[in-house]
């Protein structure tokens, strides 16, 4: 039993870590909202800036650009239209941008309860065996602290695993709902000034 909670604690240290790498090379400012298209977009006022933007969209793909492209493809229909495509594609945006944090958050919740497993399947086994011999003297008593000491660490290797899990994903949920307020305020500013444009 031990055996297995140790094994189950490690998978699940192994797939947090491999979630917090994935996600931080994915959350990349300069991946989902690139400074160069933030830029373009800012300074586009003319019909060749307006194309600068579409070239910059395509060479360098992002989710900013998804959107920003998406409002291009639609300049001909009516403001309001406009914005409910992109609101619903970017929607679709941020549910990829939080790939991978419901298994922190999962990891958070299992972690600290597998430790809990173990310590107490540990201190079962332990006081079953006093049960049956008995403290007949200090050395008994010795091994009983000592045999405590290495149950609880079950439990310690949970919680050392759910502590950063947990900070993991209150930085990620935190990093992606500014990158969606980023993009929306770009394509807003985006449609703004392609609807200024004389039709």
């Amino acid at each position: 039993m031990d055996y297995l909670v140790y094994s189950l604690l490690f998978i699940t240290s192994v797939a947090g870590l491999g979630v917090v790498i994935w996600r931080a090379w994915a959350l990349r400012w300069n991946a989902v909202v690139p400074a160069h298209l933030a830029t373009a977009v800012a300074v586009c006022r003319k019909e060749e800036e307006f194309e600068n933007v579409r070239k910059h969209c395509e060479i360098y793909p992002s989710p900013l650009g998804r959107l920003l492209l998406l409002a291009d493809a639609h300049s001909e229909w009516p403001k309001a239209d406009i914005e409910s495509a992109v609101e619903t594609a970017a929607r679709h945006e941020v549910v990829k941008l939080e790939r991978g944090l419901v298994v922190l958050e999962i990891i958070v919740g299992i972690a600290p309860l597998l430790g809990l497993v173990g310590t107490i399947f540990g201190m079962m086994t332990v006081f079953g065996g006093i049960g049956e011999t008995g403290l007949t003297n200090v050395n008994d008593a010795a091994k009983l602290a000592q045999g405590i000491s290495l149950i609880l660490r079950t439990t310690l290797i949970g919680l050392l695993i759910s502590i950063p899990a947990l900070v993991a994903w209150s930085y990620f949920s935190k990093k992606v709902e500014v990158l969606a307020v980023e993009m929306e305020t770009l394509c807003a500013e985006f449609i703004r000034r392609q609807k200024s444009e004389p039709e």
